[in-house]
């Protein structure tokens, strides 16, 4: 029998790979099928399957399975209320079946249980959700020991039951886990049922949607929120993530850099939901002293603590039937993520000094910019916790992992607080391009927002200069200079700026430009050459 500390090695384990293959795998059959060999390996299960749900049909047939053959998965064709997976799918409940011999509910219809196996044999199915819906089922068969001294009978049977229990519990995490992989496969079979002539094609599709844009085919299909700004490829990929996730209610968790704008991709999940038309709440898990976090959070019965005059709603009462936004949920103390794993797991929790049970439907997209499997190997983090939330990682890309769209973002800036200032700014000089292409944005997003915000102000021609910038963009790197001092610096950056400005008013034309600087040609051409600047790039 195994012991405590070995179910909690085993169950963390297990999540892992599991885990790991959803995240790395692309294709979806083998997303299920390796899902399914991951189990039998951990679980010495003997026999798993997947059934789903047609819901035009309302049969539920075997999708992908483990230790059973070809034809025996064929047989294996249920109606809801058929049977135990029928009965599983219709209620949305949980069967176990600690002795198939004993349930005339099992049919075995894939007749693959041997006549000599089925004594002792436990089968256990678990409904599949997307959301409140019944997708399919998982399902798992297993030798139970048998127990052999009467002596030991009652002792053996409640660990049996404990041992079911475990199972159970990994089940539901796995079923959680895979039910966007499950509910794409739905959508597929309804529609080759639907027309069988394209049914290829149509599963083809939805694999290509599932892929993250690993492909140009698939990434053309995603669609950029209105509320995000880029078209690099790395942006793409998020965008074919976010409908991908969009459309399920499984726990998200969005991870990249500071100032990446986790805030705004996880307000396109919700924006493309189904909650839409419910609240989107947004929680900073570090904004708050601890103990005030847990009272926001699950809120409080009047009288809980000093000052509570009143019965306050928590944020997960306020964001009911819609989605919750918990930024640096790595931030939170271990108490409070005990109560965010029961809302997770139960969807219900009590309000500080309260003992009334309060169901909640919400769905969780946490963020976090720190190394949670470092803040596990602490002892700071649950692990239970992360890999409840970790069912969908989506990771931000950072701004230098996706140059092309600075300009873009620039260009958006200027705009906004050109109406936010009352200003006119009309352009971005070549300096200050460069400049913003060179520079290595530790600060993301965030820092181009406050480096252009601070551009317009300042600028008084209308124009964004490179002086414009903050200091730490107007280094000799980006400036084309060598380091000869600050003022030195600063004086060669503003003479490059205006010799490639008036180049450009003039198209390359050295003479012109030199003329409208005030400079003869010889001087000119030293300037160039001094700067290294090709005035042809200028030229039409």
């Amino acid at each position: 029998m195994l012991t405590t500390q070995d179910q909690d090695h085993g169950s963390i384990t297990l999540l892992a790979e599991v885990s790991r293959t959803i995240t790395n795998e692309d294709d979806i059959n083998k997303v299920l099928r390796l899902v399914l060999f991951i189990m039998s390996e951990h679980m010495d299960m003997l026999r798993g399957m997947i059934t789903i749900l047609n819901r035009d049909t309302g049969e539920i047939v075997i999708n992908e399975s483990f230790g059973l053959t070809e034809r025996e998965r064929e047989r294996g064709r249920y109606q809801i209320g058929e049977g135990v997976i029928g009965q599983v799918v219709k209620t949305g409940k949980a069967v176990i079946v600690p002795s198939i011999n004993d349930e005339p509910l099992f049919l075995d219809r894939t007749r693959s249980r041997v006549k000599e196996e089925k004594e002792g044999l436990c089968f256990i199915c678990i409904p599949i959700k997307a959301g409140t819906e019944i997708i399919g089922t998982l399902s798992a068969d297993r030798q139970l020991e048998r127990v052999s001294a009467p002596s030991r009978k009652t002792r053996e049977s409640a660990e049996g039951i404990d041992m079911l229990q475990y199972y159970v519990d990994q089940l539901s995490i796995i079923a959680s886990m895979i039910s966007h992989a499950v509910r794409t496969k739905q959508l597929a079979h309804e529609e080759s049922v639907k027309a069988p002539w394209q049914a290829t094609d149509a599963e083809k599709t939805l694999r290509r949607r599932g892929q993250a844009g690993s492909t140009e085919a698939g990434a053309m299909e995603a669609e950029r929120p209105s509320n995000i700004i880029g078209n690099a490829k790395p942006m793409i990929a998020l965008y074919t993530m976010i409908d991908k996730i969009a459309t399920t209610n499984a726990t998200t968790l969005v991870l990249g850099e500071s100032g990446v704008g986790k805030e705004l991709v996880a307000s396109a999940i919700h924006f493309k939901s189904r909650r839409v038309e419910h609240p989107f709440i947004k929680f900073n898990c570090a904004a708050l002293p601890e103990s005030i976090v847990e009272s926001e959070l699950f809120g409080h019965e009047k009288g809980a603590f000093t000052g509570a005059l009143s019965t306050r709603h928590g944020r997960f009462e306020l964001a009911n039937n819609g989605t919750i936004f918990l930024d640096e949920v790595g931030e939170l103390s271990l108490p409070v993520q005990a109560k965010l794993l029961r809302i997770l797991q139960e969807k219900e929790f009590e309000r500080v000094g309260g003992s009334k049970t309060i169901k909640v439907d919400v769905r969780v997209i946490a963020a976090t910019n720190r190394n949670l499997e470092e803040l596990i190997r602490s002892g700071l983090f649950r692990e239970d916790l992360y890999y409840r939330l970790n069912i969908f990682p989506i990771t931000v890309p950072p701004l230098r992992e996706r140059k092309t769209d600075i300009l873009l973002l620039a260009d958006y800036f200027v705009e906004k607080y050109n109406k936010a200032n009352q200003k006119g700014v009309r352009r971005i000089s070549t300096t200050s391009i460069d400049m913003l292409m060179r520079y290595h944005w530790p600060g993301n997003v965030r820092e181009l927002q406050n480096c252009m915000e601070r551009a317009v102000i300042l600028s008084e021609d209308n124009v964004i200069h490179g002086y414009h910038l903050p200091p730490t963009l107007q280094t000799a790197e980006s400036s084309g200079t060598p380091y000869t001092g600050s003022l030195q610096q600063k004086l060669d950056s503003i003479e490059k700026e205006m010799i490639m400005e008036a180049l450009k008013r003039t198209q390359g034309n050295m003479t012109r430009a030199a003329v409208q600087l005030g400079l003869s040609d010889r001087i000119m051409g030293l300037r160039i050459k001094k700067f290294n600047v090709d005035y042809r790039k200028f030229r039409p």
